[in-house]
């Protein structure tokens, strides 16, 4: 069998490790931070639940935690006490045995429909003496009696073969050899059936990021017993979403998942070991001085890490990136799907609405629904008996709880087990904003018309277009040397809150342009997709470009938040987007700008629900950077910028085109309000 190391992620008392050890001359490493790194590298199975959101179970495995902690039901003790635990070696079409865990309900009076989760992550729900937590999508679902199947799929930890990212789709006719994640989710259900005693035929499926990705890509070319599926947080598309974001790369995220994940073993090697310390410290200082990026494999990960290579070796979408696109395959999938995601999770904001219109398009008459709620990546999962916010902003009630209990729960019950009513609306979406979860028959809702938001001079935002004809722009000064910090303060990795973080601390800053509205004299409910479609021209050659749209708190804070800090004048982002401006005609065929020539960028800040309220503004930031979130564009045009030197990173100068054909605007779907 093949072992892969198991997936690390960072939580408080982890993080603690790292902070002692600081960032120090590249080459420099000290006995004590091996030991550090080694320590972190035997614990991180532990630890591990994907690849960078995850539920920690500290208090449960220490007894520390407090009377908070002792008043929740644990999902340990429950699966302990309620299910019993098996092991298997499936074997797949082409002779390849894949690792299995079937937990399966002790009360066998009578079936259960199987509920099976594929994952690169790791199936063993079972470390040394205790269970690590729960192993399927939810308590609620776990309490109603499921067989439970978790499965490490080929490559990984116990499972044989070999592991691709995001394993190319094999359409048309298939061989015994030509195998992917839909023939081995399909062998997988065939061996189920015929050898897990007490289902009853049917079988539900699950996966958050990467395991939504699995569960998206299993429901192609459905089983017959595949009754429901429900991708959440799925990757989709590589390029356009996870690694990159319509060709800007994210940095930090991507490194985070390298140096977690990977196929080095037994262990990390000490500089692999290294880069993950250091940027813990101080992700913005350590890789600002860092450098260009073609130092992060130069000094730390030296070809150790193939995936690192990947992304080096094929910077724009090439038919790497496409043959890992599961969007153009989603056809033939099971006859209910449910695609679940977060409006602020920052790692796969794609992923989720491109599912569920994909399927929307390639499969008429099949049961498929949309449900976004106001999370971050996997905040939709697990034990979240208090969560009901995200940073400084709460969202009024526990809304994980809601979803578990009153949408999952109904969905797969439903399809499963022939529970309840098919009772579901089309789009089950929150909105942000009036903390009210809104139902639709369509997504988009269909009585939501296009509105624009223009630029106008002083940094004015309006639905009336600007005057005049004459050529008008607002210019900044972008310094890859200075590059504007995602947040405030000195952050290992990126937390979670960045995204709904409070944007005064760039108040001042010469190299973003800000544009506000009036006092809003009325709410302005905004409901599908969201872009700005930009005029602007380049000293140099390359630029990116960065999107965000603002919901300004009035003074005196807002009676919608009353449980937390008072947000006077809070600025909270709604929506962000960004595009490698080299990308702006093509993601294949990248194009320089013409220095000082006019060009037209458009900019995707997907979709939201939100209601900008009576007496707040509403606010758009353009900037050219977005650090260490987003890698530093050189700005002089280089063919790969994974591989640019120091010397190419430069200062340009950018400019805003606002008046006439070329009126730079925020384009959105608007419910109510708008343009009078």
């Amino acid at each position: 069998m093949t072992a892969k190391p198991p997936v690390l992620c960072l939580f408080s008392p982890v993080e603690s490790w790292y902070s002692e050890t600081g960032v120090r001359e590249q080459n420099e490493l000290t006995a004590g931070d091996i030991e550090r790194a080694d320590f972190m590298n035997r614990w991180k199975g532990v630890f591990s639940r994907c690849a960078v959101t995850c539920v920690f179970l500290w208090p449960a495995l220490t007894g520390a935690g407090g009377s908070a902690a002792q008043t929740v039901e644990s999902p340990a003790r429950y699966l302990e006490a309620n299910y019993t635990r098996e092991e298997y070696e499936i074997p797949m079409r082409d002779g390849a045995h894949l690792f299995t865990v079937v937990f399966s309900p002790k009360d066998t009076s009578a079936p259960y429909p199987i509920l099976l989760e594929r994952t690169p992550y790791g199936a063993g729900a079972f470390e040394g003496e205790y269970y690590r937590g729960t192993v399927g999508p939810s308590m609620p679902l776990i309490r109603e009696g499921y067989i439970i199947v978790r499965q490490e799929i080929r490559g990984t930890y116990g499972s044989e073969g070999s592991f691709s990212y995001l394993t190319p789709h094999v359409a048309g006719r298939r061989g015994e050899k030509d195998v992917d994640e839909s023939t081995d989710t399909y062998d997988t259900i065939e061996w189920l059936l015929a050898n897990v005693p007490n289902h009853n035929g049917r079988v539900g499926m699950w996966g958050i990021g990467y395991s939504g990705f699995c569960a998206a890509a299993g429901m192609i070319d459905a089983h017959p017993a595949l009754k429901a599926v429900s991708p959440q947080g799925p990757v989709t598309d590589y390029w356009f979403d996870s690694v990159h974001s319509c060709g800007a790369f994210k940095l930090s995220h991507t490194l985070q998942f390298v140096t977690n994940y990977g196929e080095s073993a037994p262990g990390l090697p000490a500089r692999d070991q290294m880069l993950f310390v250091n940027i813990g410290k101080d992700s913005y200082g350590f890789l600002l001085n860092l450098g260009s990026l073609s130092y992060v494999d130069r000094l730390y990960l030296q070809g150790r890490r193939p995936f690192w290579g990947d992304c080096v070796a094929h910077p724009n979408y090439d038919e790497f990136w496409r043959s890992r696109n599961i969007l153009p395959h989603l056809s033939h999938t099971a006859p209910a799907v449910m695609t679940v995601g977060g409006w602020f999770d920052d790692q796969n904001p794609y992923g989720s609405v491109a599912c569920y219109r994909a399927i929307e398009e390639k499969n008429p008459g099949v049961f498929n629904i949309l449900v976004m709620g106001p999370w971050e990546h996997a905040g939709w999962f697990g034990q979240y008996e208090s969560k009901d916010g995200l940073g400084n902003v709460s969202f009024g009630s526990n809304t994980a709880a809601f979803y578990q209990e009153n949408i999952e729960l109904t969905f797969f019950e439903y399809f499963l087990k022939d529970r309840g009513r098919r009772a579901l609306p089309e789009a089950f979406v929150f909105e942000t904003g009036t903390n009210l979860w809104r139902a639709f028959d369509h997504w988009p809702p269909q009585e939501a018309q296009s509105e624009k938001l223009y630029f106008h001079a002083d940094g004015r935002l309006s639905f009336d277009p600007p005057a005049g004809s004459a050529s008008e722009w607002d210019e900044f000064v972008s310094d890859p040397a200075n590059p504007v910090p995602v947040v405030n303060r000195t952050a290992t990795w990126l937390p979670p809150e960045f995204i709904v973080e409070d944007q005064r601390f760039l108040m001042g800053r010469p190299d973003i342009l800000v544009y506000e509205t009036d006092v809003l004299d009325r709410d302005v409910t905004v409901a599908g997709p969201v872009a700005a479609s930009l005029w602007v021209s380049t000293s140099r050659q390359d630029a990116d470009w960065v999107v965000k749209l603002i919901d300004v708190f009035p003074p005196e804070g807002d009676e919608q938040y009353p449980n937390r800090l008072v947000l006077r004048s809070y600025q909270m982002p709604v929506r962000h987007g960004i595009i490698r401006g080299r990308f702006r005609n093509s993601a294949s065929k990248p194009q320089p700008f013409v220095p000082s020539q006019p060009a037209e960028v458009t900019v995707e800040l997907r979709d939201v629900s939100h209601t900008f309220r009576k007496g707040h503004r509403i606010m758009v930031h353009v900037q050219s950077s977005w650090f260490p979130f987003i890698d530093r564009n050189p700005q002089k045009y280089v063919d790969n910028i994974f591989q640019a030197g120091n010397e190419d990173f430069v200062e340009a100068t950018h400019r805003v085109y606002r008046s006439g054909e070329k009126a730079s605007h925020v384009e959105m779907m608007v419910l109510t309000g708008g343009a009078k």
